[in-house]
């Protein structure tokens, strides 16, 4: 369909939120909206979520809160005629519904053209048997795996390849009915529950690869067949943990070059063969022993890792995405650093040199009960993400911005209380506390080589844990005091907060805050640039450079704080009012400072307000902020229960 034949077009949302598919989808939508609107489109948005922004009335021309099935949208399509439907915005839900409207001919009686992705490349990447076909015919690697409909023919699959196994529904979110298993038992336990879940009552039975590195690339491609790698993600966590719940690094931190650009041809050549128009995230398998790679899956619509990879990079994947779904091509759309976008390079910053992290909020202590295990299925509630200048920096900024009562590393729980054989035993499950259990083995003296064979951590951030615990251990070897000034100097560097500082050490916050600044150590902000629009920034702390971010002068300004990871009783509604409080505070003229640390939500898109920082909503954080910043006022009570609690003592 070419541009000028489009009026009007349907965005499908994602329904309600879901573990496995949150927020990051009303971000996405959202993206599509303001994209779209932006060219002149008509616009029709059907969800089912009044807790988003996408819903709001301002977003869409007209605005559907209805059920997202067939019978529904066949009747909003009927009345409001739209030209074209774009789904892969909207998550599972939205390939899903795509799939089901043309089965049942409505695409084609009120003659509604797909775009951003064809039916057979939603086929191609989410049916397995297809994808597997499509694979071999492209000549890349996948595990050795058979197609099953029943548990019987589940049962010969695996007859033939042995255990352990993994079982892929197909058609499924967040790895959904799926897992390993280690016999027939748990294969036809799984498999059954596997084949309900799907859509088409399918699942992949594929060998294990339990272990091996896993490795993302984000790729955008046009209607030219122009494409550019938007963002390389390193999984932490090895195969075994769903990618949702693994701890991430972008870009890679221990991957060399040439695997890397292997990575980035196999990636193209898939995404080619699948044709879809925008973003989309392809996960491939490395055995650093042997050097093979293999594909895992490929996800033709915009993901939770596109949301991270937008926000990591300053790439906003879904408002791009939806302007080439638009028939837009790469070289119309504006680059920061040269030109157009089809010259794209990864890197984010002019040098960059920064760190990205992702890592996972749970909420299994909200259910009594329930084991605290991760696997193929993915379990986080929400993320957090933070960006800092070194691995040690960065890491400690992800874990304080978790919220979850914790400022630091060390002394969760009853942890350092446990043996290393206990710590050892158990992280042989991967579970929510793996990285807390593992500060304290390493404390406890455990090698590195043994932890790296029970988790399969990598050595390299198994040793910049080790570098976290022995400069902790060097300043508790002076309880009661404030750190002498290298320590102190260094552990800011290092990332550790005054809060844990305070903690471990039993001097209070104020003394440690008081100290640094006699010393002159304080946050230095940095700026990521935006790709695809001009002149557009938001901005990161680093105790390890020098301050390139300089206050705006504008004395009319407010700053919100936002409500951080979602979690259990805290999620999408505080981003709604985040944004809100944004919107009409520059409606009536004020200057907008948003503070938060979730890659998911719109109020940490770059327009959302004046200025953006991408910071842990916490008392230390905030502060500096607001004392670098110095704004008219600050509104704490569209954040939920993180602000609210601050003391800013």
């Amino acid at each position: 369909m070419k541009r000028e034949d489009i009026n009007k077009v349907m965005i499908i949302g994602s329904g309600p939120i879901v573990i496995g598919q949150a927020c990051e989808f009303d971000y996405s939508g959202t993206q599509a909206c303001k994209a779209l609107r932006e060219q002149g489109y008509k616009i029709v948005l059907v969800n089912s979520n009044p807790a988003t922004i996408m819903t709001d009335p301002v977003m869409a021309d007209a605005t559907y809160i209805e059920p997202l099935n067939v019978e529904r949208l066949s009747q909003i399509i009927e009345k409001e005629r739209p030209d074209a439907l774009l789904p892969n915005l909207g998550g599972q839900t939205g390939l899903n519904m795509a799939m089901e409207l043309n089965k049942a001919g409505v695409l084609d009686k009120y003659g509604v053209k797909v775009i951003g992705v064809n039916l057979d490349a939603i086929e191609r990447g989410e049916d397995r048997e297809i994808f597997k076909e499509t694979m071999q015919k492209l000549g890349i690697d996948t595990p050795r795996s058979g197609i099953c409909h029943t548990i019987e023919g589940a049962e010969k699959i695996a007859e033939e390849i042995g255990f352990p196994l993994v079982v892929r529904p197909a058609y499924t979110m967040g790895g959904q009915g799926g897992g390993f298993c280690y016999n027939v038992e748990e294969l036809r336990t799984i498999v059954s529950n596997g084949l309900d879940l799907s859509m088409t009552h399918q699942c992949l039975i594929e060998e294990s690869i339990l272990g091996w590195e896993e490795l993302e690339v984000e790729v955008v491609r046009d209607a030219k067949n122009q494409m550019i790698a938007i963002c390389f993600i390193e999984n932490i966590d090895a195969v075994g943990v769903h990618t949702g719940d693994s701890f991430c690094s972008a870009p890679f931190m221990t991957i060399d070059k040439e695997l890397e650009e292997r990575l980035k041809r196999d990636a193209f050549k898939i995404v080619e063969s699948i044709g879809v128009i925008g973003g989309t995230n392809v996960q491939f398998a490395h055995n650093p022993k042997t050097g093979r790679v293999v594909i895992i899956e490929i996800n033709p619509r915009t993901s939770r890792s596109s949301a991270l990879a937008s926000k990591a990079t300053g790439f906003p994947i879904a408002l791009i995405s939806a302007k080439l779904a638009s028939g837009m091509t790469l070289d119309e759309i504006p680059y920061w650093r040269d030109g157009t976008l089809e010259k794209y390079t990864p890197g984010g910053a002019p040098d960059g040199d920064y760190v990205v992290l992702k890592f996972a909020r749970w909420a299994f202590e909200k259910f009594r009960g329930v084991e605290d295990s991760l696997g193929t299925s993915m379990k986080a509630v929400g993320e957090v993400m933070s960006i800092g200048k070194t691995f040690k920096e960065t890491f400690q900024k992800a874990i304080r911005g978790l919220e979850n009562g914790r400022s630091g590393l060390g002394f969760a729980k009853d942890f350092n209380r446990k043996s290393a054989d206990e710590l050892c035993e158990m992280l042989k499950t991967a579970s929510s506390e793996r990285y807390f259990q593992l500060y304290e083995a390493i404390r406890k003296g455990v090698s590195l080589e043994k932890l790296h064979d029970i988790t399969y951590v990598k050595m390299y951030f198994l040793e910049q844990m080790k570098e976290l615990v022995d400069l902790e251990e060097e300043m508790l070897k002076n309880p009661g005091r404030v750190p002498e000034d290298k320590l102190l100097i260094q552990a800011k560097k290092d990332g550790f907060s005054d809060k844990y500082l305070s903690k471990i050490l039993k001097v209070s916050e104020k003394d440690i805050r008081n100290r640094r600044k006699e010393l002159g150590i304080k946050e230095a902000w940095l700026a990521v640039p935006v790709s695809g629009v001009k002149n557009a920034n938001y901005y990161y702390s680093t105790y390890n450079a020098e301050d390139k971010a300089p206050a705006t002068t504008n004395p009319k300004k407010i700053m919100i704080l936002g409500g951080g990871p979602n979690r259990i009783g805290q999620g999408i509604e505080f981003d709604y009012c985040c944004c809100h409080a944004a919107m009409q505070l520059k409606e009536m003229g004020y200057e907008t400072i948003i503070v938060n640390c979730n890659p998911e939500t719109v109020s940490t898109d770059y327009d959302t307000s004046d200025k953006l920082y991408f910071e842990p909503v916490t008392t230390e954080d905030v502060l500096q902020i607001y004392e670098k910043e110095k704004p008219f006022g600050v509104i704490v009570q569209f954040g939920g229960q993180t602000p609210n609690g601050f003391s800013f003592s």
